[in-house]
């Protein structure tokens, strides 16, 4: 008997009002089949979009008014056993996670709703069933004890992946700097799909509710800008979320490499089917003014000048590769960048920090983490 599809509920919220967030969460949780076979004994993780210590304004991390409507809803049904947990890039330790709940408004929500908020800080190993690439994963503790992932992702661009939503958000489940390490392993895009999805699979996360109220635009996932959108978007189908904001942001999903893996694993569709939506459709109408990350600002190496050069395009292709620059001005000398960096191709002196390029792998996690905006995505030269 063939499997009953996924779908993809979609709610205009215009701001983060908790009546209509609430309102949202039962329509969506009434729906789903997996949170209706929880218990009162169920243990449940949150897993929102921390990334870095930001205000909920900069629309950085999932804001704090969309975990609060999850957690009450799943308290309306009994299920009180409930923890909040991510483990953004960098340093994994208590001293470091405490501000970062602070400033995203987390430990607010959940010291006043009853749910724990996990700063322990251990992890373990996780096995993978189905893998392509990696068969087992370390994973922060919460992850490995939750009968339930709730996946709530925050709507963005990115600078490595063009978009970060459902499937990259789940990224957060590996521990601190082991994530450098996986940029290491795999510092080919592909690869690091490949892996991404593989850690998508071992985490199946029974609902993902991705908070494109206020999105990011631009070179995100930290260092864009925020773009209203008055979204709310949910499916059991991490893949169908992700497609869907593909539409939003008018870009193909084939040139998003980890729906291009998924979509090689038949794991995912290669475009949104608009028979799964479940609310309007004329909200996921493409915003052709979305502004994508200068990294994935297309090349054109096809007029009639550069036709007589064609033998360098390899050549002046990966020179003309976008990568991260040090803005010297904006740079506080903090050493985020450098203690992120998976290459340790970045070091701090005379108070700004400097990159050597020529061991740069063009992960972008130095620009993710700057706590200022001080890391640019920059191309030496483009041809149109």
């Amino acid at each position: 008997m063939e499997q009953k599809k996924s779908r993809l509920f979609v709610r205009q919220i215009e701001a983060y009002d908790d009546t209509l967030l609430s309102r949202a969460m039962e329509e969506i949780f009434n729906a789903s089949a997996a949170i209706q076979q929880l218990t009162a004994e169920s243990r449940v993780l949150l897993k929102p979009n921390l990334l870095a210590k930001h205000v909920p304004e900069h629309a950085v991390t999932t804001h704090p008014a969309v975990v609060r409507a999850v957690i009450r809803a799943l308290k309306q049904r009994g299920i009180t056993r409930i923890t909040v947990a991510d483990s953004p890039g960098g340093v994994y330790t208590p001293a470091v996670m405490k501000p970062l709940y602070r400033q995203s408004g987390l430990q607010a929500v959940c010291e006043e709703e009853g749910a724990a908020l996990y700063t322990a800080c251990e992890w373990g190993e996780r096995a993978c069933e189905h893998f392509d690439l990696v068969p087992r994963f370390s994973w922060i503790q919460p992850a490995l004890e939750a009968d339930c992932i709730i996946n709530l992702p925050k709507v963005k661009t990115h600078v490595m992946m063009a978009m970060s939503c459902a499937v990259k958000n789940l990224f957060g489940l590996v521990p601190g700097l082991q994530k450098a390490e996986f940029h290491m392993r795999f510092p080919e895009k592909d690869h690091f799909a490949r892996m991404l999805v593989d850690l998508c699979e071992a985490a199946k996360p029974a609902l993902t509710i991705a908070d494109g109220i206020l999105a990011m635009e631009g070179d995100g996932p930290a260092g864009g800008q925020p773009r209203e959108l008055g979204l709310l978007l949910a499916s059991e189908d991490p893949y169908l979320v992700d497609l869907a904001v593909c539409r939003v942001m008018n870009f193909p999903p084939e040139q998003v490499a980890y729906l291009a893996c998924a979509l090689r694993r038949n794991l995912c569709a290669a475009s949104l089917d608009l028979s799964l939506v479940e609310g309007e459709e004329a909200l996921l109408l493409p915003r052709t003014d979305y502004r994508m990350p200068e990294s994935y600002v297309a090349i054109n190496f096809s007029g009639k000048r550069t036709r007589a050069i064609r033998w360098l395009f390899p050549w002046l292709e990966k020179c003309a590769a976008p990568r991260p620059v040090i803005a010297r001005r904006r740079c506080i000398g903090c050493g985020k960048c450098a203690e992120i960096c998976p290459g340790h191709t970045i070091h701090v002196s005379g108070g700004k920090a400097s990159i050597a390029p020529q061991n740069c792998i063009r992960c972008f996690c130095c620009h993710e983490m700057c706590p200022v905006k001080a890391i640019d995505v920059k191309r030496f030269f483009a041809f149109h």
